[in-house]
């Protein structure tokens, strides 16, 4: 090949683009202008598409294998997905998908509401909303990982910073917190609102409010191990704000079985997408997942009505098809820990695809249920002057009425509650430690199936009292996880910020304690 020749046609192909470029500048700007896209941010549709990303980030990997295998709610007998059940980390991204998916997600979508509305105080609402939604969206990642970015999270979009600082989880938390208290003292009713675009409260702003200062409640319960004086303050201001007590003010975020997949409940798609198929009854899960035997025996053991809304074993029709049934005494859960494939797999307990596996049916953002059973714990904790006794009975019940919201199968009647309440009531006369453990048992149960959750008030409590697996080759020599790890990709382009963050707090390992995971 002549090289002279091949470069000068390449210069005279070049040239003439730029001749053509210039002839028809006029129009190019309008030619590269997609039609169907808006040059400036919608708030509303910008702040709908961040509240569906926080639940549809990651929930098989993160909710169901890291925290529902190491919270012992569900079980596997396979290797590569039991980073939760058995502790093996050998492949795939399950410890770093969240973070990996928030940020360029979530993160980035609820910060450009913020910067879209902030300098109008006509649309305080809005920004208050927002910042209420970034909190709760910030504080689920920084619950799995520790430290990470926060303070410029999001400015990769805006400004190019693409090693952004990692900041120490307890400055986050404290942000967070008064983000919370300034952002909920700002709704003003006599403003406008997101409205409809608002999924979970269509722009009510009283909800709101409510719902900021119960996140405040949770937020604050959190610290409660590492800074006690802390925790109380917060937990104090929380209470007195005014929090979510009954069902009428639960935030839910509504989906349909219609339509494209988005509009989906995340958690069911999941489920349904990776492990528990309609069709397989049972039989061959891909990811070899069931319910885990912890799982289903306290549930056994306490008599508890919502094992016959949660759970199902298959049995065969008698005509060659199978049969969903929900019986409790037919229910059986799969051991944390297994090597091998049980021979009983396809008798063994897994989600009710009545409930759990429904398109069509709510993600429970934050409950009456859980403020409920927090405020039971800020009352044996001297931090609240209720009974709490009283708000464990209210957290309880409401835990079962949720499941009304899944359906006729979901519904568990004021008899059953009542006897469940009996057979299990509040310690009254025992002793601190055992009043700590019979409340945060109940959110154990109570906060399924957010997974996130439930693991971190696992590490913030120490309840309950799970067995550790301890099989050949696992991660963390026989403990159950702590955090999840920080992606290779940061460890890569952000290594400066990265290492600073685990001189800090500790090694990217899933034994490391974050801020406020304290013995």
């Amino acid at each position: 090949m002549n090289v002279h020749k091949t470069l000068y046609k390449s210069l005279w192909v070049s040239a003439l683009a730029v001749t053509l470029l210039s002839s028809c500048d006029k129009g190019f700007e309008e030619l590269n202008t997609n039609p169907d896209a808006s040059p400036v941010v919608q708030p509303g549709y910008m702040f709908t598409k961040a509240q569906m990303d926080v639940f549809s980030n990651a929930y098989f990997s993160t909710g169901i294998l890291a925290a529902g295998g190491a919270m012992q709610h569900y079980a596997t007998y396979k290797d590569v997905p039991g980073i939760g059940d058995k502790y093996y980390f050998q492949q795939g991204s399950y410890p770093y998908d969240y973070f990996q998916n928030a940020y360029p997600t979530a993160i980035v979508e609820i910060s450009e509401v913020i910067r879209a509305v902030q300098q109008d105080p006509a649309q305080v609402n809005l920004l208050s909303v927002a910042r209420i939604w970034r909190a709760y969206a910030m504080h689920r990642i920084t619950d799995l990982y520790g430290d990470i970015p926060y303070t410029d999270a999001g400015k990769g979009f805006t400004e190019n910073l693409y090693a952004p600082r990692y900041d120490t989880q307890q400055s986050i938390y404290l942000d967070m917190l008064k983000e919370l208290d300034e952002a909920a003292a700002a709704l003003d009713a006599t403003k406008p609102t997101m409205g409809t675009a608002d999924l979970m409260y269509n722009g009510d702003v009283t909800k709101w409010k409510k719902f900021a200062y119960s996140l405040m409640l949770r937020l604050g319960m959190r610290m409660s191990k590492v800074d006690a004086a802390t925790a109380q303050t917060w937990v104090k201001k929380a209470i007195a704000g005014g929090i979510i007590t009954t069902d009428a003010d639960v935030a839910r975020i509504n989906y349909l079985s219609s339509g494209q997949n988005f509009n989906w409940n995340p958690y069911a798609a999941a489920l349904r997408g990776a492990d528990y198929s309609t069709t397989s009854f049972g039989q061959n899960n891909t990811e070899g997942g069931k319910f885990s035997k912890t799982f289903i025996d306290y549930l056994k053991t306490t008599s508890d009505p919502r094992l016959s809304v949660l759970s199902v074993v298959w049995k065969s029709n008698g005509a060659g098809g199978y049969v969903a049934d929900a019986s409790a005494s037919v229910q059986k859960g799969m051991p944390n820990g297994l090597l091998a494939k049980p021979a009983d797999f396809g008798t063994l307990s897994e989600p009710n695809p009545n409930i759990l596996l429904k398109y069509d049916t709510p993600v429970i953002v934050l409950s009456a249920a859980e403020a409920n059973l927090l405020l039971a714990e800020a009352a044996v904790r001297g931090w609240h002057t209720g009974n709490a006794a009283t708000a464990y009975a209210s957290g309880v019940t409401s835990a079962m009425k949720n499941w009304t919201l899944f359906g006729a199968a979901g519904v568990i009647s004021d008899a059953s509650i009542s006897a469940y309440l009996t057979a299990n009531p509040f310690p009254t006369s025992g002793t601190t430690e055992a009043k700590l453990e019979a409340i945060n048992n109940q959110l154990w149960v109570s906060l399924f199936p957010d997974e996130q959750e439930v693991w971190s008030n696992f590490r913030r409590s120490g309840y309950p009292k799970l067995t550790p697996v301890n099989v050949p080759g696992n991660a963390t020599g026989g403990t159950i996880p702590r955090r999840l790890l920080y992606p290779p990709t940061e460890e890569s382009v952000n290594a400066e910020q990265v290492n600073a963050a685990i001189q800090r707090q500790g090694r990217n390992e899933l034994t490391t304690r974050i801020w406020w995971d304290k013995q």
